[in-house]
């Protein structure tokens, strides 16, 4: 298959699962129980009050009509209103998102940072004492549920040594001119590293089994064997060579983890009181505010999509044989 082809191919695949994604979305929401509205209308109001709020949201005509309205409203970028909010939930959904991927992208690179150079350094040292200790621990900290491992971090270097704050991404009562002096200010960099923490610690399991994996593979190679009679320091040989291999399946992983990176950051996000997407997907679905919590999903799910798409790309670009397939 030609690349264009395959990537024509990938793209109407994306096409497909966005819609499907937007349709489970618009029916999760709508055949709850109880009043969509529930969280909007005032106890006091009368049934023609009701009445008229159902209308202005367009919840008064059949569920295909409304599905309809829904898809091209889509097609136009309308994500629909804030029922908490009274604003549309484009504006509210792009305003948070800087945040969330400030923190993903942060985390995940911190992640990748000691998964790669810590995977090669077990595969280096296989059978060792440093291996065996290491093996267990990396499962233990990916079989932790995050929001138990975030309270951990909070408890240990926020309440009991006061390292870090307890939550927020800025000190109550701070004044930035713009988001790129917030972002650049050592204040936020204190609020985040917790959070980003937390984040790390839970996905670095990832790269760093698949690296020592693709290691050991990569260590058994003729051409690492002819490293070794050229009389190569075991530096040069696992730095140079092997681990240069054995990048690329963790490369091409690390667009799959920002897209989970996105979905993890849901639950760390509500522990530390991140304002970004997550928290706030958490905080729409309890005030029945469905047209955010719709939005928030939505836009979540074009990450992950966009990511796994990137992934296989970048995978058929590295290793030429997977264009070809």
């Amino acid at each position: 298959m030609s690349g264009v082809k395959r990537f024509v191919s990938r793209l109407l695949q994306l096409v497909f699962v966005l819609w499907a994604v937007a349709t489970i979305l618009f029916l999760i929401f709508r055949l709850m129980p109880g009043s969509p509205l529930a969280a909007y209308i005032d106890p006091t109001f009368t049934e023609e009050q009701q009445r008229i709020l159902m209308a202005r949201f367009g919840l008064d005509r059949p569920l295909f009509e409304q599905y309809l309205i829904y898809l091209w409203n889509l097609l136009h970028g309308d994500l629909g209103e804030s029922f908490f909010y009274r604003q549309p939930v484009g504006e509210r959904v792009l305003m948070l998102l800087p945040n969330t991927l400030v923190l993903s992208l942060f985390s995940i690179i911190l992640a990748y940072m000691i998964g790669v150079v810590g995977g090669a350094y077990l595969a280096w040292k296989r059978g060792s004492f440093v291996e065996g200790a290491t093996i267990p621990f990396v499962l233990t900290t990916r079989a932790m549920p995050e929001f138990w491992l975030g309270m951990v971090l909070l408890a240990v270097f926020s309440f009991s040594l006061g390292w870090f704050p307890a939550g927020g991404m800025r000190t109550a009562g701070s004044e930035y001119p713009s988001l790129l002096a917030l972002y650049t200010s050592g204040d936020f960099w204190r609020h985040l590293f917790l959070p980003a923490l937390t984040l790390a610690i839970y996905f670095h399991g990832l790269p760093l089994l698949l690296m020592r994996s693709n290691m050991l593979d990569v260590m058994s190679e003729d051409f690492v064997t002819m490293a070794r009679i050229k009389g190569l320091s075991n530096w040069t040989i696992v730095v140079r060579h092997a681990a240069r291999n054995a990048l690329l399946p963790v490369a091409t992983s690390l667009a799959i983890a920002i897209g989970y990176q996105m979905q993890g950051s849901v639950v760390v996000e509500t522990v530390f009181s991140w304002p970004g997407l997550g928290r706030e997907l958490v905080r729409a679905v309890s005030a029945s505010d469905y047209p955010l919590a719709q939005g928030a999903f939505l836009l979540i799910a074009v990450v992950v999509i966009l990511m796994n798409l990137l992934a296989d790309l970048l995978y058929g670009l590295l290793d030429p044989r997977i264009s070809h397939a």
